[in-house]
């Protein structure tokens, strides 16, 4: 059976709807970074997932191939995450989409290396005949963090960001978000294919002890 990171890590990917606190460990990741409304056609954002699907399968199905990586196991792609942030801005402004800045990213298995990345984008841009150099292999210490899990709309987000900043000055915490810790997203949900009413969206906010 694949490897699957959501249920062998479900402290990381499926917390309760009430928020909780989380240390998350460095890992790495396939990145894009861009800018602008994610909800534009033919936008940075959409174009950011092309980019990181497919790398992320080229590197999954690596061993149906002649490359051949060390260490290599069967598992099910993670799900798609976003770091977000705007100028000037301590948290999200829901209201103003058009000045989002992004990470897109979808995790690495620890099999692989930067040459293993390396060779992944390359044989997804021949394949694909695109341009790839907006995809970095990207490293982040996440830290101390409250997370809580969103379902609804992406628009009702601040109610369920309310309640963890109410659960994080309760347990002694404050807000930690500057220009390396970041609101962080994991979307384990297709927004193609579910209502937005039960769309699952996993919050992360960095904190500090007060």
């Amino acid at each position: 059976m694949a490897f699957d990171y959501k249920k062998e890590y479900k402290e990381f990917y499926m917390p309760k709807n009430k928020p909780g606190m989380i240390a998350v460990p460095a890992m790495n990741y396939i990145a894009v970074r861009g800018k602008g409304d994610p909800n534009i056609e033919g936008g940075e954002y959409k174009e950011s997932i092309g980019l990181l699907y497919a790398v992320a399968f080229t590197i999954k199905m690596s061993r149906k191939g002649s490359h051949q990586i060390e260490g290599y196991f069967d598992y099910v792609v993670p799900p798609l995450e976003g770091f977000w942030w705007q100028e000037g801005v301590c948290g999200i402004d829901y209201a103003h989409k058009e000045k989002f800045q992004f990470i897109s990213v979808i995790r690495l298995p620890d099999f692989v290396t930067k040459a293993e990345f390396d060779w992944a984008v390359q044989e997804a841009e021949a394949k694909k005949h695109e341009d790839f150099s907006k995809v970095e292999f990207w490293t982040y210490d996440e830290g101390l963090c409250v997370q809580c899990m969103h379902i609804g709309p992406y628009d009702n987000e601040p109610e369920t960001v309310n309640r963890m900043h109410d659960f994080m000055t309760e347990q002694g915490y404050q807000l930690d978000i500057n220009d390396k810790r970041l609101h962080h997203e994991i979307y384990l949900s297709d927004a193609r294919r579910t209502a937005p009413d039960k769309l699952k969206t996993v919050i992360r906010h960095p904190v500090r002890k007060i």
